[in-house]
């Protein structure tokens, strides 16, 4: 049991944003310190903020804790032990449950005790290569207990990909299962680890395989894989290991990977206090609300919001295994919102738009009591206008756009629900969260005045959560982060902040085009074409053109019910951004294409159909969603006349 009983104390709320930011960036020493205080530490911090030997902020040097035990056993041990920690709804297995704190904790020790029979020891590492599951969950929190790093690889990567992250965490046990669903396809897992194991140079000593009782049993290797199950009959449960607050928590691959991959790595410490601390700032949760981040756990939103936030504070987290759409249909997200009383939904615009696109006048949501849902969040892309408008027309709920990134673990910048409610400015993220001192900067290292676009910088120290190296390649995290301008964290993304203080983040920085000396962003065309009725969703990239440098060509995507003709659909496109932006856009070219190259979070890819667009040769991300799109989408270019044969596929990131 802890030794240090915390107090109840707010993280800022009483007083108002500003207040709160300033103090933040004036002594984050001390300010942070403060939030510790609302966790059960083994060991409370002494020394709250110093430098590495490497160079690195390190947040809590001195304190102990075990992030399992602030998740788990402390609400067990605080008399919360029959509340319900995970609400499992999985619409493609017909399957319900839900699981107090009492049996997490229970499943989760006794399963930390199978990892322990097998090896698995305090500073190991375990890659998780699992579905949407409660096994899952409990995989992450057992090697958190034992003060193992746990790696999850999103489940049904190409055995390539996972291959190449087992090689670079080098894990001593490999924990998945038989078998994943989408709708109505199986993803053969365990087949798939075989192959990567084949094709891997590390070979863990185990693979604990969970057998899922809906379809066939996978294979297993003699002397190397061991059922789950039975492995559950034969251990004792496991104590919680106290680690350091620096000690890493877990490794998480950033997507798009090829080649050698980049391993974010958090820590134990300052990522328990920035989860807690964000559950009450940003989305104003309290203990025994119900919270729904709408992921996946092999995303960092997953890791973040549907694990350890709603966990360490004590709520009820919801993990579908499911889609926002034909699971059965584009009222799932609210049947499920209805059912377990969900309070702040969470999930990618992308989700929205395809629910948007499948029910325009968004008549599903009518089906359902959503008197308690108060909340919708948005991130993992920016969140264009005319999603945020439908959003809020239909529901009448406040929607909150927010941006973060993998690296940060947890929102940059956000409209901060439990502090101060700010007005909502349609296409703002809002304003920076606490810790974060962020700025826009030109290519020579020059603040940029408000309204003027650039790429957006974050001032060292970076906040609690933060990653602080790359897994095995400090120098990589170096050069690529903090190097190129020197005490500032560079994001990649670019954007502008405005005379208030709001932060528009336009996209990556490589989606800045230049067309004959101008500087234009493809995030503001996107904005105006996706404000068109019959538009679903959009993306606008810049291609090579000889006399301008580069031209920005649209991709769009109808509403269900609109079958406009693709002419008339290009003019209207090609007058909105006349009118909105300018005849210095050279807007000309729209495609209507059937569905958009997509990461299985969400994000639009838009560099391969740069790539694909310029002739490059070009790879098929392991992350996507729908590698088939691509040779539609090749052939819409090359009748349109926007290419004259398709671009050569390399052959190291091969298709799903």
């Amino acid at each position: 049991m802890a030794d240090q009983k915390v107090s109840n104390s707010k993280s800022g709320q009483g007083l108002d944003y500003q207040t709160v930011h300033q103090q933040s960036l004036d002594n984050p020493a001390e300010f942070w310190s403060e939030q510790a205080k609302n966790l059960p530490w083994y060991t409370a911090p002494k020394t709250t903020l110093e430098k590495d030997e490497q160079g690195s902020w390190r947040w809590f040097p001195d304190g102990e804790m075990n992030t399992c035990y602030m998740a788990v056993d402390h609400h067990v041990e605080q008399g919360r032990g029959d509340q319900v920690a995970i609400y499992y709804d999985s619409p493609v297995t017909m399957t319900k449950r839900s699981i107090t704190y009492k049996e997490l904790q229970n499943d989760v020790a006794t399963f930390a005790g199978v990892l322990a029979d097998h090896g698995v020891v305090k500073g190991d590492t375990v890659v998780i290569y699992m579905p949407m599951s409660p096994q899952s969950v409990i995989a992450m929190l057992a090697c958190a207990r034992l003060g193992a790093v746990h790696s999850v690889v999103f489940g049904g990567f190409a055995p390539r990909e996972l291959a190449v992250r087992i090689d670079d965490a080098k894990p001593k046990v490999i924990l998945t299962a038989s078998c994943g669903i989408e709708l109505h396809n199986i993803l053969p897992y365990k087949p798939l680890l075989d192959e990567a194991l084949f094709q891997a140079n590390h070979q863990p000593d185990y693979c604990i395989v969970f057998q899922r009782s809906h379809f066939n049993a996978a294979d297993m290797k003699e002397g190397r894989d061991v059922d789950w199950k039975e492995a559950l009959l034969r251990t004792t449960p496991a104590p919680c290991t106290p680690v350091k607050a620096t000690d890493p928590l877990y490794i998480l691959y950033t997507s798009g990977t090829t080649g050698t991959p980049k391993g974010v790595v958090r820590d134990n410490g300052g990522h328990a206090v920035a989860m807690k601390y964000s559950m009450d700032a940003i989305y104003d949760q309290q203990p025994g609300d119900v919270f729904w981040a709408a992921s996946d756990v092999g995303w960092v939103v997953g890791h973040s919001y549907i694990v350890y936030a709603p966990l360490i504070a004590g709520l009820s987290t919801i993990l579908y295994e499911g889609k926002p759409v034909k699971t059965p249909d584009a009222g799932a997200f609210w049947r499920v919102c209805s059912e377990y009383g969900v309070k702040a939904l969470f999930a990618a615009p992308t989700a929205f738009r395809a629910i948007r696109k499948e029910d325009p006048e968004c008549e599903m949501a009518q089906k359902y009591d959503l008197s308690k849902l108060q909340y919708l969040f948005a991130a993992g892309e920016r969140l264009d206008p005319a999603t945020w408008d439908w959003l809020n027309h239909s529901l009448g709920l406040p929607v909150i756009d927010h941006w973060w990134q993998t690296e940060t673990g947890w929102a940059i910048a956000a409209n901060p629900m439990g502090i101060e409610p700010m007005t909502t400015k349609p296409g703002s993220s809002s304003k920076p969260s606490a810790g974060f001192n962020v700025k826009i900067f030109d290519a020579d290292g020059n603040q940029q005045p408000a309204g003027e676009q650039g790429s957006i910088v974050i001032q060292e120290p970076l906040p609690p959560g933060c990653l602080y190296s790359i897994w095995g390649n400090h120098q990589r995290f170096r050069a690529g982060y903090m190097d190129p301008f020197p005490g500032y964290y560079l994001s990649g993304d670019g954007g502008y902040i405005d005379e208030e203080g709001y932060l528009f983040v336009m996209g990556r920085t490589d989606d800045i085009i230049n067309i004959a000396g101008h500087r234009l962003s493809t995030g503001e065309m996107e904005e105006v074409v996706a404000s068109h009725p019959a538009v679903a969703e959009c993306a606008v990239i810049g291609i090579h053109d000889e006399l301008r440098g580069q031209l920005p060509v649209g991709f769009v995507l109808l509403k269900d019910g609109h079958l406009l003709d693709p002419t008339v659909m290009e003019e209207a496109m090609v007058r909105l951004v006349r009118k909105k932006i300018g005849p210095v856009a050279c807007f000309k070219k729209v495609m209507v294409v059937n569905r958009l190259p997509k990461t299985r979070s969400g994000k639009i890819l838009r560099k391969l159909l740069r790539q694909i667009a310029d002739g490059e040769s070009y790879t098929i991300p392991s992350t996507i969603d729908d590698p088939e799109c691509i040779d539609e989408i090749s052939m819409i270019m090359a009748e349109r006349g926007l290419i004259e044969r398709q671009p050569v596929k390399e052959d190291d990131a091969p298709l799903q």
